[in-house]
């Protein structure tokens, strides 16, 4: 049993990639408008869409949380992988962020199972009933995951899974002392502190948390 990690150069995430679940045309499509329309580019990576649809796939996830919907992308990489009758409430602070994804999710093969809710996820967390979310997914600003993650310990039911983006800070998640990263260090340290909670950082994109809670 190796002793160290294999480190992950371009050469090699290359090849990775290539066997990873592809970027398909509608979500090219819809980041490249994305853009276009000047929505921040700011989207999860491909192998971070694979990586997300294939966990509430293997969990059969029927009702998901998102924070910060941005375009859209991660709504639909995400309905992709839940059962038909699933269903994704994703929660977007920015009017003109969460018109944009309307349209283009009302296009999508997932249509029927995302809705756009328009507000300040803080606000509107907490009006949803503890314990009956599989899973959330936070993609947002970064000095709201710790209330972000203490509202998803209570919306979440037993076995339920909260992930997280951005984890890594652009690689300044050890030591860097801009907001964002003092903000992420607190995510990261709460949630070791949770008692009710198991977790893991995935090095995919910019990393993914990925925690579930405890019986």
């Amino acid at each position: 049993m190796s002793k160290t990690s294999t480190p992950v150069d371009e050469r090699l995430f290359a090849f990775l990639a290539t066997k990873t679940i592809a970027e398909d045309d509608y979500l090219a499509g819809l980041r490249i408008a994305a853009a276009k329309a000047g929505l921040p580019e700011i989207h999860i990576a491909p192998e971070q869409a694979a990586y997300l649809q294939l966990q509430l796939r293997a969990m059969n996830a029927m009702n998901v949380i998102e924070v910060g919907t941005l375009g859209g992308y991660s709504a639909i990489a995400m309905a992709r992988g839940m059962p038909a009758a699933g269903r994704i409430v994703t929660h977007e602070i920015e009017p003109a962020h969460a018109e944009f994804a309307r349209k283009w999710i009302a296009n999508s093969d997932q249509a029927g199972k995302i809705e756009v809710s328009v507000g300040n996820a803080a606000d509107t967390l907490r009006k949803l009933p503890d314990g009956e979310t599989d899973a959330i997914f936070l993609d947002a600003d970064k000095t709201g995951y710790v209330d972000y993650l203490e509202q998803s310990l209570r919306l979440l039911r037993p076995g339920g899974v909260v992930m997280a983006d951005n984890v890594l800070a652009g690689g300044q998640i050890a030591d860097g002392t801009e907001e964002k990263e003092v903000a992420l260090r607190a995510f990261l340290d709460a949630a070791m502190a949770a008692p009710n909670l198991q977790s893991v950082v995935v090095p995919l994109g910019d990393g993914i948390f990925f925690g579930v809670k405890r019986d």
